[in-house]
């Protein structure tokens, strides 16, 4: 049985991620790129968070491309307004995000 070194519960019963969830400060930006493209920046994730699996769950509901890139997730195409209800969807607080 493996136990969390942050909590000190089993690995099963953690609730480090859960919480860590709801403390952040998540901001959702747009920039227009070159060539007129614009590209939508989710930043304020923090380090007890997979990026990369937030990034993935991201792109596959909003079905757009996207990477991580400076510990932020960078998608495709303007989803200023989607965004919020996804990830909310995915565990984070509705009042941590700010559009």
């Amino acid at each position: 049985m493996d136990i969390c070194p942050k909590c000190g519960l089993p690995k099963q019963a953690c609730v480090c991620e859960e919480i860590a969830k709801s403390e952040q400060r998540i901001q959702v930006t747009t920039v227009k790129r070159k060539f007129g493209k614009i590209i939508t920046i989710v930043t304020g994730l923090g380090k007890e968070i997979d990026i990369k699996q937030v990034a993935k769950d991201l792109k596959s509901k909003l079905a757009c491309g996207g990477t991580v890139k400076n510990n932020a997730i960078e998608l495709q195409g303007d989803h200023k307004k989607k965004v919020k209800p996804v990830m909310v969807e995915l565990g984070f607080s509705e009042s941590s995000i700010e559009d």
